[in-house]
């Protein structure tokens, strides 16, 4: 086996260790979440997608365990768990369109283009943002499309969306993000600010443009920035 194949195998096995975490954490917290199990298809992109390419050198061994690491400008990479019920609650499908708010290092946009038709991602960060695409370009991820700018105000000229999902915890909800949220459309967010709980959210919007939200489970993610 060359060196290559035999870093890749033993990346295999470490993913699938990932994904057993992931099983379990589904099924302590089924209380919050409604069920015991996520989605097999979010379940299948969190095996395929390889997280030890979105995350520093430094930090590359620990890519695989069920936590947030660093990936620098005091910005974090999400806990698999997370990044895979946050997809989950997303409810997404083949054909959709997909607004991303806080690209990071890339990784739920991957998941998210495993799939969706299209995803559309923002960094305010630009040298994250620069990373991030030139990292997804690398990796094929042909329907990924990355913007650097405040992703507060959403992404209008590319809207409406049918999922919209934002990895930094917000105060509220943020209105341009729910104007350019379909009808029918799902959004995921934390809301809270960052020294007290912040709850993960699920925004649904009926087909008339009725909002309702539902809280998921406590979480804690950096907050988001901007002007706003």
């Amino acid at each position: 086996m060359n060196s290559s194949a035999q870093a890749q195998d033993k990346y295999t096995q470490a993913r699938q260790g990932m994904i057993q975490e992931i099983e379990a954490d589904a099924r302590s917290t089924s209380f919050y979440i409604n069920k015991k199990e996520l989605d097999p298809k979010v379940m299948d992109a969190m095996g395929k997608v390889p997280r030890h390419e979105f995350v520093p050198g430094q930090v590359r061994h620990l890519a695989y365990e069920n936590r947030p690491l660093p990936i620098g400008h005091g910005q974090t990479i999400s806990q698999p768990y997370i990044v895979a019920l946050m997809t989950d609650l997303l409810e997404p499908k083949r054909q959709h369109k997909v607004l991303e708010v806080g690209t990071g290092s890339g990784y739920q946009a991957a998941i998210l283009a495993e799939l969706v038709a299209e995803v559309f991602t923002i960094e305010i960060i630009e040298p994250l943002g620069n990373e991030a695409k030139e990292r997804l370009k690398q990796l094929n991820y042909k329907n990924v499309h990355v913007r650097i700018g405040d992703g507060y105000y959403g992404w209008e000229e590319q809207g409406p969306f049918d999922g919209i999902v934002v990895t930094a915890a917000a105060s509220h909800i943020p209105p341009p993000l729910i104007q350019q949220l379909k009808p029918g459309g799902r959004m995921v967010i934390p809301v809270g600010s960052r020294f007290m709980v912040q709850q993960l959210v699920v925004v649904e919007k009926d087909a008339k443009g009725k909002l309702t939200t539902r809280q998921i489970l406590p979480v804690r993610f950096v907050p988001l920035t901007g002007a706003h």
